[in-house]
């Protein structure tokens, strides 16, 4: 592998580990910062940024009116939807379960793109997207095993929100990829935001007298965090690979996230390892391994 090809999966590790950090970000904010302001201040933050970028470019930055109604639900399940649903589920799990969980969205786009896009599907992707889940669940296991779970009706719908959440994602990432056959990754990404951050409008009525100035250094920190590092930088890089390979082989490396989150909680909240997480990791790299071959 030359450096040309290794710098997708480099970026995409890369991305996988900032994203990991945004659960324990919103896990250590959100008794704080309700969920939903938690998900609106961190695009108040991004969508002025790249905004920004998009002029600095000298770009044009909307996108012409026949595209409106993608950019809408683009903005509606990759902005929106998918925050409110992720930082709610968070907030009533936990920040390694919810890294777990928001993986079944790998699935959801390889299914996705081989009907929506029509992606063909190697022998290897075959292997390795459900060899990756695997381990996936194998970590789950090791998970439940290492700490005492409270499995009532709280925790069971914030499963199910962080579930809906990944359904967000892979809904925002295959309208997103017929896009960028057209348009820019810059211009995307930054249509989405514009229109995403503007649906957050009626759901922040509730919190129309909440005192922002009373966050403290350590939340605005982790809005900073997840304004810039994982809505700029992240999306960024997600859609500009997203544009040049397929939706499932890029998907895999979310497979990554739980296997990152578990060691950035071990580091910063205190969890700990199990012998089955380095089980369930060999399965993920495997499993990540073998989407990134190339049929000969």
């Amino acid at each position: 592998m030359n450096v040309k090809e290794a710098t997708p999966p480099f970026l995409l590790i890369l991305t996988s580990l900032i994203w990991a950090g945004s659960f324990i970000a919103v896990g250590l904010t959100v008794d704080e910062v309700p969920p939903v302001m938690l998900a609106f201040l961190r695009f108040l933050v991004a969508t002025p940024l790249m905004i920004g970028i998009v002029f600095f470019k000298k770009q044009k930055l909307l996108l012409p009116k026949k595209e409106w109604g993608h950019v809408f639900l683009l903005g509606l399940t990759g902005v929106t939807f998918i925050y409110i649903f992720q930082f709610n589920g968070v907030y009533l799990t936990t920040p390694a379960t919810a890294s777990i969980l928001i993986n079944t969205n790998v699935i959801l786009i390889a299914i996705l793109s081989r009907f929506f896009l029509k992606e063909q599907f190697s022998i290897w992707k075959m292997m390795g997207i459900p060899l990756s889940f695997f381990g996936v669940i194998i970590i789950i296991v090791g998970q439940m095993n290492n700490e005492t779970l409270t499995v009532d009706n709280s925790f069971l719908l914030g499963c199910l929100l962080v579930l809906a959440s990944a359904l967000c994602w892979a809904i925002y990432s295959i309208i997103g990829k017929n896009l960028l056959k057209k348009y820019d990754p810059l211009k995307v990404t930054a249509n989405a935001f514009l229109f995403g951050t503007l649906c957050y409008i009626p759901f922040m009525i509730p919190y129309l007298s909440y005192d922002v100035s009373n966050i403290s250094f350590s939340g605005l920190i982790a809005i900073l965090y997840l304004g810039v590092f994982c809505s700029v930088i992240g999306y960024l890089i997600w859609y500009v690979i997203l544009s040049k390979q397929d939706a499932a082989r890029t998907a895999v490396f979310l497979t990554l996230i739980p296997f990152f989150t578990i060691i950035l909680s071990m580091v910063f909240v205190g969890e700990k390892m199990t012998f089955l997480f380095f089980i369930g990791a060999m399965f993920i790299m495997c499993g990540v391994y073998l989407t990134q071959k190339k049929v000969k």
